[in-house]
Order: structure tokens, then C-alpha cells, then sequence
């Protein structure tokens, strides 16, 4: 998961700052004409997204670890 998470926010931050410059990351590159509206704001929600996933991952070996310490 924390792979999937990296590779989404560093998309994120591809669509965010291609949209600062004119570069339309969805449109020009995958071929998904999206509106105006949505096209604003894709990139934050990868960035969300990445991030959330990131720290999923994360969660999920805090909480191996807290176990392991328990039963030994």
C-alpha cells in the first residue's frame, strides 16, 4: 500500500502543478476529458488519496508491532 501511495501523490502533484501551467495531465496524457470544475481540483484529491493510503500502510504495521510487544 505505501508503494500505491507514493506512486498516487506523486501523480498528484504532477496534475496539481500541471494545472498551474496550462498541462492538462487527464486530458493530454490519459485521454479522460474531464470539466472545468473536476479538472481544478484532481490533483488534491490524488494527493488525498496517496496520502491516505500512505498511512493505512502505516496503521496496519503499528499495530503488528504493538501486538508483538504484547505477547512476548
Amino acid at each position: 500500500m505505501k508503494i500505491a501511495g507514493i506512486i498516487l501523490i506523486i501523480i498528484g502533484l504532477i496534475d496539481a502543478v500541471g494545472s498551474w501551467v496550462g498541462f492538462d495531465f487527464w486530458g493530454g496524457f490519459i485521454g479522460i476529458e474531464l470539466p472545468e470544475i473536476i479538472w481544478q481540483f484532481t490533483g488534491y484529491l490524488e494527493i488525498g488519496a496517496g496520502y491516505f493510503l500512505y498511512n493505512l500502510d502505516q496503521g496496519a504495521e503499528e499495530d503488528d508491532t504493538e501486538t508483538e510487544t504484547e505477547t512476548n
